[in-house]
């Protein structure tokens, strides 16, 4: 039995003669089979050159977005640049600052706060490594500023709490003269009293003054005594703290009460010559931790009027 074949009629326009052009079935499968092939082959290639459009355009994109990364790292190394700068100079004004609070100054070791650096890459760098290793520096960098940071903070706290305290010691200490006058006895363990005519230890520095010429308190504390006593006449005694108290004897008249607090410089009496004195004059004591000590030791060399 023969193959059936397909015949297949062209009509030219106009009058032209009609053509038959006769094709078998084997032929007609082997053109539909051709173009399948050639409709496959052009979905593939179609395929490839969108995707790889695709990928030209992302790879596009990320490497405008890893330039505009770049850029931004940038000005972030330069960002932590100028606030490194800023710590080192915050940090030698504490090293200062410690001096004067009486602290010692931090160790440089201890400064850096552990600044160390990521590990280094190894291979050929791409795009992304170099920024991956920029970015982990800046990490690096940027713990490295908090650490100092707070051990700057601690530092100052320090200080600031060593310079508190001293503030509050050199306010009780006793730095000035008491009154203006000049010096007609000083601190002795052993001399002869000028009425009595015996020896006796002199636990204080006498000042000769005008009478009622004002006596200053020489830091500040409270008032804890005030009053006659035996041989001092009127008498007034100031705790400054710190195991510090002074005596101002022969007052000829006494202006502040017990618990008074006064400052460095305010009115606590008037120079007189009650009690046993040869004159107006002021007898002026310090005791530390219970014992009298020269209260020139404390006075300083400007304030010292003879």
């Amino acid at each position: 039995m023969s193959e059936p074949r397909w015949r297949i009629v062209l009509v030219p326009p106009g009058s032209g003669a009609s053509r038959a052009i006769e094709v078998s079935r084997s032929l007609v499968r082997l053109v539909a089979g051709l173009g399948v092939v050639f409709l496959l082959l052009a979905l593939i290639l179609g395929y490839a050159t969108i995707s790889r459009t695709v990928d030209l355009s992302r790879a596009d994109r990320v490497e405008r977005e890893n330039a505009r990364l770049a850029e931004e790292i940038g000005r972030l190394h330069g960002k932590l640049a100028t606030l490194d700068d800023t710590v080192r100079v915050i940090a030698a004004h504490d090293t200062r600052i410690r001096l004067l609070a009486d602290l010692e100054p931090n160790d440089p070791a201890v400064q850096q706060a552990g600044i160390g650096g990521p590990a280094p890459a190894t291979g050929l760098p791409t795009t992304s490594s170099v920024l991956e290793r920029r970015t982990s520096d800046i990490r690096v960098d940027l713990d490295a500023l908090i650490r100092r940071a707070n051990l700057l903070a601690t530092s100052f706290h320090q200080a600031a709490e060593s310079l508190s305290v001293h503030r509050e010691r050199l306010a009780a200490m006793p730095s000035i003269m008491p009154t203006p006058g000049w010096l007609s006895s000083a601190f002795s363990s052993m001399r002869l009293h000028p009425i009595l005519h015996v020896n006796r230890p002199h636990e204080g520095i006498d000042v000769a003054a005008p009478m009622g010429t004002p006596i200053e308190a020489p830091a500040d504390g409270v008032v804890i005594a005030t009053g006659w006593v035996t041989g001092y006449g009127n008498t007034v005694e100031i705790d400054h703290g710190y195991g510090i108290v002074t005596r101002f004897a022969h007052a000829s008249k006494i202006l502040v009460r017990v618990g008074q607090r006064v400052r460095r410089g305010e009115d606590v009496a008037l120079v007189g010559d009650t009690g046993l004195a040869t004159g107006p004059h002021l007898h002026y004591e310090v005791h530390v931790n219970g014992k009298p000590v020269d209260p020139l030791r404390y006075v300083l060399p400007d304030a010292i009027v003879d």
